[in-house]
């Protein structure tokens, strides 16, 4: 059985850090994306970063230069530094796993496998 389980989700005060980790069992995910997604109470799920099997990043303007993806493809892990938090992050965050590897998904219906998600609350 696939499973995405994500940790490192919490209260910050705003200019606070937190690193998210997501830890993926049930098959190889070493040439799948990896992708991270939130979601903010009242809008829609949007696209935060994604890192393909070479490394390869990319993230949303929102975040750029405050967030940085990285991934351990022999522990089959994926996470989520974030610095310089602001209110507008709180949000409820989603990691997933696109299982085409020539790609590097941005968009929820690319992603395969999604995870439970974890709460980060950033308070001003």
């Amino acid at each position: 059985q696939v499973q995405l389980v994500e940790s490192g989700g919490g209260l910050v005060q705003a200019g606070g850090s937190l690193r998210l980790s997501c830890a993926a069992s049930g098959r190889t995910f070493s040439r799948d994306t990896l992708g991270w997604f939130r979601q903010a109470p009242g809008k829609e799920r949007e696209f935060v970063a994604a890192v393909k099997w070479s490394g390869n990043t990319y993230y949303a303007n929102s975040v750029k230069g405050r967030f940085t993806i990285s991934r351990d493809n022999a522990k089959n892990t994926v996470h989520l530094q974030m610095n310089s938090l602001k209110p507008e992050d709180t949000a409820v965050y989603y990691c997933a796993a696109d299982e085409m590897p020539w790609r590097l998904a941005t968009v929820e219906y690319q992603y395969d496998y999604w995870g439970q998600g974890t709460q980060v609350t950033v308070s001003s």
